[in-house]
């Protein structure tokens, strides 16, 4: 996932896709520790996605903040 389509999302969009991102990590690692992963550099493309949306969340969040007091 780009961050440009993550910048594009709303915050309640951005917080359900991390939900999933969070529930799919979980689940490769679950793979990974049963020998069932298809790919385990797949982990990896999950952490940076999560890393992501939480770094652009949190930028929306602080912005939010800023329009309000202005």
């Amino acid at each position: 996932m780009k961050a440009k389509e993550i910048r594009s999302m709303t915050v309640d969009e951005i917080e359900t896709k991390l939900t999933d991102s969070r529930d799919k990590l979980f689940k490769q690692r679950f793979q990974k520790s049963l020998g069932q992963a298809e790919n385990p550099f797949n982990i990896k493309n999950t952490q940076k996605d999560i890393a992501r949306l939480l770094t652009i969340l949190a930028e929306k969040r602080s912005n939010h903040g800023k329009e309000e007091k202005a």
